[in-house]
């Protein structure tokens, strides 16, 4: 059973007030929870240690929960970090395991069909969100090379890169 927002609440608040047996249940609906939320965000063998993680990051967190707040949106924005984490954790490491190791060089074919992809994509941002996109994040410059070269400030092109990701991002769930 996952308690709904006012049991949830109600049980955090008494949580935070210090009682122990509140608490311990508290933490068995978060992690039914978490488990839901997670089952179809990371692999199978992946779940167990990212919502332990995330258990353990409502532990810590605890006390920045506002009790006139609602407690599931606090719990999925933990949740929600963790995950973004864990997925930049998974894509560093097969990063490092592909290396440099006389890996086969992708097909022509390939990345024609994902330059398409792209700007398929990019085709929903606005210009210089989809320009910086494309400066930082595919060609490696960095910020303040990016800057230079469309004229928007540091602090602009990070905006629009978060903007443009956070669009690309919802577009592409919403496809799945």
């Amino acid at each position: 059973m996952i308690a709904d927002e006012a049991t949830m609440a109600q049980m955090m608040a008494a949580s935070q007030k210090g009682d122990r047996a509140i608490y311990r249940a508290l933490l068995s609906e978060v992690q039914l929870w978490l488990e839901r939320y997670f089952r179809k965000r990371v692999a199978p063998a992946q779940l167990d240690d990212l919502v332990q993680e995330v258990m353990m990051a409502v532990h810590t967190k605890r006390a920045t929960w506002d009790p006139t707040r609602a407690f599931y949106p606090w719990l999925a924005a933990i949740a929600r970090y963790r995950w973004i984490d864990h997925l930049r954790k998974v894509y560093r490491s097969a990063e490092d395991e592909l290396g440099d190791h006389d890996a086969p060089e992708d097909s022509e074919e390939e990345a024609v069909m994902a330059r398409m992809s792209l700007e398929r994509l990019f085709v929903h941002l606005p210009d210089k969100q989809a320009e910086v996109i494309e400066l930082v994040k595919i060609e490696g410059l960095t910020i303040s090379e990016a800057s230079a070269k469309t004229g928007q400030s540091e602090s602009l092109v990070k905006v629009n890169i978060h903007r443009g990701l956070k669009k690309l991002s919802a577009l592409v769930e919403k496809a799945e």
